[in-house]
């Protein structure tokens, strides 16, 4: 009997001609007209489809669960019973009990993990997120918010993420969740639109580095797993990566070499910009081989923008042979003569760019010359024998 109940009320619910309680029609015309002007009436109004909204919210969480459910089997559009959901949620919350609150709150995370996944909304996720957790819900139910919270995160803005840590963490925000957020999102890879959502994503979290980075109690470990949660080929620049690590290293000035080549062992010289790299190669916040690396890549830089001029750069051939892998951290000295190097390369750039200047303008003039010397013999008749 309940079952049918349902039935025939979604059926009234989901049928487009229903005119909501809100509403009379013109016998002259097939237009529908608002007759009530109240707020609530301008709310519900915006679509035929949300009609129905506050009257059900009379229902109990059961019947609310059995509601849902049947709309879902009867295909009943998804992003509508998400607002209904959220809707319900946030008005059955008002007022109630802590044990009332933490049921609806469960039921309605249940419900949730049956929709489209694009059919929900960021920002409502993490509103219901907040509730959830000052209502301590169990394991089960708040793992699958993050999973629905962490598959629309190309929707977030930075202020979603700050967090503030769980109770009796020293850390100012709470790190765990974003890195459980971004791995939820990446498991959502394989659609046509994953790339241009995860650009959104790597943008957002490298946002969310410059944030996290002054925080003194927050661990190089956790620094370093935010780094790496992003695959290589998701971020197109590191500058802004150089710069949370900048702020990471002035902060936690005490870490010894070993750490500090741990928290910036994801730095990708080669998408650093040429500001980036000449600001790093004078960085001494930063591990002696991570600014050998910026001056080598400098001198790639440069060997690879004149390579017609490539036979007088041989001088650092030798230089390059010299610094592989196995030698990169030595110590300072090594750094010194790669930067006096780079210096020297910088001016033998500048003296090859005058010379190829002044070489260009002796051709032009002696273009124009023969050019004037052509015109004036054109121009003298030809005698008559």
């Amino acid at each position: 009997m309940l079952q049918c109940i349902l039935d025939c009320l979604i059926g009234r619910i989901a049928l487009p001609s229903i005119a909501s309680p809100y509403t009379c029609s013109s016998d002259s015309s097939s237009f529908q007209f608002s007759c009530d002007t109240s707020i609530d009436s301008l709310k519900s109004s915006s679509s035929q489809l949300t009609w129905w909204f506050e009257d059900l919210l009379f229902l109990n969480v059961d019947l609310t669960d059995k509601l849902i459910k049947t709309m879902v089997s009867l295909k009943v559009n998804h992003a509508t019973i998400y607002k209904f959901l959220f809707y319900y949620h946030k008005s059955r919350c008002i007022g109630a009990a802590t044990a009332e609150k933490h049921k609806i709150t469960e039921v309605v995370i249940s419900l949730l993990s049956l929709l489209d996944r694009s059919s929900l909304s960021c920002k409502g996720l993490f509103e219901i997120y907040r509730v959830a957790l000052g209502l301590r819900i169990s394991k089960f139910y708040k793992n699958n918010l993050e999973s629905l919270m962490g598959s629309q995160l190309d929707q977030a803005t930075i202020d979603y993420l700050l967090a503030p840590s769980p109770h009796k963490r020293a850390y100012f925000y709470d790190v765990n969740l974003v890195l459980r957020l971004v791995q939820a999102f990446l498991l959502e890879g394989g659609s046509l639109s994953f790339t241009s959502r995860l650009k959104k994503v790597t943008k957002l979290l490298d946002s969310y580095l410059v944030e996290v980075a002054p925080d003194s109690h927050l661990k190089p470990s956790k620094f370093t797993a935010l780094v790496l949660l992003l695959p290589d080929y998701a971020r197109a620049s590191y500058d802004r990566v150089y710069r949370a690590m900048d702020l990471f290293l002035e902060v936690h000035a005490g870490l010894c070499e070993e750490e500090k080549r741990s928290v910036c062992c994801a730095l990708n010289h080669e998408k650093l910009s040429e500001e980036v790299l000449k600001d790093l190669s004078w960085n001494s916040k930063f591990p002696s081989q991570t600014v050998q690396m910026a001056l080598i890549t400098q001198q790639s830089m440069i060997k690879c923008s004149l390579p017609e001029t490539h036979h007088l750069l041989t001088f650092c051939d030798s230089l390059f042979c010299s610094n592989t892998k196995e030698n990169l951290g030595k110590e300072d000295s090594e750094t010194k003569k790669l930067r006096a190097d780079l210096q020297g390369m910088h001016w033998k750039m500048m003296g090859l760019e005058k010379v190829c200047g002044t070489m260009q303008t002796e051709m032009a003039n002696i273009m124009r010359s023969r050019l004037s010397i052509l015109g004036n013999a054109r121009s003298v008749p030809k005698l008559c024998s």
